[in-house]
């Protein structure tokens, strides 16, 4: 038998007059008989998680069921969302939704504990002189899949998330309150609200291209430069002090490598704006900024694991452009007022709203065979019930997207048995990305259903 089929490769441009044309992923550059998920077009999995404050309207205020407006019903053609998840309506085939969830970690810890408990399901030492938890499940993700991009992962979030309310007297819980992600234990991440340092995050400092490379180019020298003085300096040093450079080496060394990553993305067939000025005054118009750095981010695979506070816990944030003059935090406390519930429900439904726009672009933008929505695994939710209540059980949340073939397609609500921890949704996500773990928090398994 023989193979005539001729590659090129993935590196291949077109050159002439002194430029050169990066092309795109072709065919013709996966070689004969071999199978795609060999090739650098082999699916690179996304996870996302994002997270609202405050619950959503469900069956468990005083109106009852009738006044759900969060819980979908059914399953595959039958499926019919809420009104609050009404605009997943294009991309309800990778919607699945789960009743009955508990997070026993933040029982009665009101806003403090809520944020950094809802992707660890383990409640924090309050004795302990700083933070001390566990690490979150978004961080174990990028320990997995987000070492081959120049930020492992992005922590951002649309406003300060640093709010007296929530933040609890003498119980470190501005550690908690502040932040869904902890790298470890004792190490929370800030989350960033500040749309030019998450722009010089993601594509280097310098507000345009060409700033940007004379830059890159110059940190790229230092790093050289200190690393050479600091090989030379260990062979004059101590067994102790070896130790101390090799540690302060260690971090050089990952610095150097996220600073030759940035360098070498081919970034020339992505439409990138000028870098932002700063946080936006117009909060919606926030909002969608930092969706639409997030999805240039997975585009361009700058990242593959991202964790976005969409508004602060404990927020007195209004939302004037919905006709919600209301300060959200306040208006959480709705004493059961059918008005009051009604702007909640308009509050939550622009939220998902503007989750929806966001996977409207990643069904979108192709990723190899599939787009970035097939190859991805999104967890959207909150880590409260009813916010009048300031209640844990049950808490809403769904997963969206593919994850490159591993999620049951065709939409559904799957009606859990009563207080299944939110642990066991953590652990669902983790086998759909293929990450092995021995026990998390106080799951019992996965969720088969999907």
């Amino acid at each position: 038998m023989f193979l005539t089929k001729k590659h090129l490769s993935r590196r291949t441009a077109l050159r002439g007059a002194g430029v050169a044309l990066a092309l795109p992923f072709m065919d013709a550059m996966v070689p004969a008989h071999t199978a795609l998920a060999q090739t650098a077009a082999a699916p690179k999995i996304r996870a996302g998680f994002f997270y609202l404050p405050h619950g959503a309207i469900m069956h468990n205020t005083a109106h009852g069921p009738e006044w759900d407006n969060w819980t979908p019903k059914g399953a595959g053609e039958n499926f019919e969302l809420s009104t609050i998840m009404k605009s997943l309506e294009p991309h309800k085939r990778y919607v699945n939704s789960f009743g009955n969830l508990e997070n026993a970690a933040s029982v009665g810890s009101v806003h403090t504990i809520n944020p950094a408990t809802w992707l660890s399901g383990v409640r924090p030492d309050s004795e302990a002189a700083g933070a001390s938890m566990s690490t979150t499940l978004d961080q174990v993700i990028a320990q997995h899949i987000g070492q081959e991009t120049s930020l492992p992962s992005l922590e951002v979030a649309a406003e300060t998330t640093v709010q007296v309310a929530a933040c609890g007297g003498g119980s470190g819980g501005c550690y908690y309150s502040s932040t869904l992600s902890f790298r470890n234990p004792t190490s929370p991440l800030p989350m960033e609200f500040n749309p030019r340092k998450i722009f010089l995050q993601l594509f280097g400092e310098g507000d345009n291209a060409q700033e940007r490379e004379a830059i890159i180019q110059q940190k790229a020298s230092l790093l050289d430069l200190i690393s050479d003085r600091t090989r030379a300096l260990q062979k004059t040093l101590g067994a102790s002090d070896k130790v101390i450079l090799d540690s302060y080496l260690d971090t050089v060394r990952e610095i150097e490598r996220r600073v030759n990553m940035a360098a070498s993305q081919d970034l020339s067939g992505f439409d990138i704006p000028e870098a932002p000025v700063g946080e936006l005054d117009q909060f919606d118009k926030q909002v969608e900024l930092l969706f639409d750095l997030l999805a240039l981010a997975y585009q361009a695979d700058l990242t593959r694991v991202v964790s976005y506070i969409m508004v602060s816990e404990g927020t007195n944030r209004t939302y004037n452009h919905i006709g919600v003059p209301d300060a959200f935090h306040p208006l959480s406390h709705h004493a059961n007022d059918i008005e009051r519930l009604k702007r909640l429900i308009k509050i939550q439904t622009w939220h998902m709203q503007e989750f929806s726009k966001f996977l409207t672009k990643m069904a979108n933008t192709p990723d190899g065979e599939n787009s970035l929505l097939e190859n991805a695994l999104f967890m959207y939710g909150s880590n409260m019930s009813n916010s009048d209540m300031h209640n844990n059980y049950p808490v809403p949340n769904i997963l969206v997207g593919g994850a490159a073939g591993k999620m049951k397609l065709g939409g559904q609500h799957v009606d859990l048995p009563e207080r299944t921890p939110i642990a066991n949704l953590h652990l669902t996500v983790l086998d759909k990305l293929g990450i092995e773990v021995d026990s998390w928090a106080n799951g019992t398994g996965i969720i088969t259903e999907v």
